[in-house]
């Protein structure tokens, strides 16, 4: 039997552990991407779509928890994420689960298996995967990266789409600065505050198709979709 060709990025930032696993399913025939620190994970794991992400926890600047959450919220498929770590206990797996994780493996472990659970966890993902997010009068198509209001296009940049993705699928939880800023740029921002900027400009395309205003901001915590017309931020 043939067996798939994934597509993987491997965020570990151990040198000896990190070159074992990639050259392990480059062997396969895969296509491997590394990051050896969680702010270049996130980035590259928000610009494009992977079968799997490989996810250490322990990670030199991040967080890998923190990591988990950022890929979640923006990358452009609902990626699969399986967990590498020597936290072994059970409360690190399930807080590992309730951050994200779609699987979970403790060093040391077996190669073999980290390519079984690779195929098995992009053949749950690819029969799941959702293409499109619906919210309210809003519909987001992922992987087109087109929104639509009540059916009809909105007139978004790339930023503001991503932006906007990232809100509906908090929606109806606020988003905050920080978070939207590294779904955005990761541990690299501009210098000027170019969020704020995008912010307006996505408010008022919005308020434009709805006639209304659509996103607020909540005082020391973000910003969030409003669907309902209660929020005066």
């Amino acid at each position: 039997m043939n067996r798939p060709v994934l597509s993987v990025l491997v965020v570990e930032d151990h040198p000896t552990i990190a070159r074992q696993i990639v050259d392990f399913l480059d062997g396969l025939g895969w296509q491997l991407d590394h990051a050896g620190t969680g702010a270049l994970a996130i980035r590259l794991a928000t610009e494009q779509p992977y079968d799997v992400v490989l996810l250490d926890l322990n990670l030199p600047d991040v967080d890998g928890l923190q990591v988990c959450r950022a890929i979640k919220a923006g990358a452009p498929s609902n990626v699969p994420v399986l967990m590498l770590t020597a936290r072994d206990a059970f409360e690190d797996k399930a807080q590992g689960f309730r951050e994200g994780a779609d699987d979970y493996l403790a060093k040391p472990f077996d190669l073999r298996e980290v390519a079984l659970r690779c195929e098995a966890l992009a053949r749950r993902g690819t029969l799941h995967q959702r293409q499109e997010l619906r919210v309210g009068p809003l519909t987001l198509l992922a992987r087109e990266k087109r929104a639509l209001y009540e059916g009809k296009p909105l007139p978004l940049t790339q930023t503001g789409f991503s932006i906007l993705l990232l809100l509906c699928r908090e929606h109806p939880h606020p988003v905050s600065r920080s978070m939207l800023v590294q779904h955005l740029w990761g541990a690299h921002p501009p210098d000027s505050d170019a969020l704020k900027s995008h912010i307006y400009t996505l408010r008022k395309v919005l308020e434009q198709a709805s006639g209304r205003r659509m996103l607020a901001t909540i005082l020391q915590l973000g910003y969030r979709l409003d669907l309902d017309g209660n929020d005066n931020g």
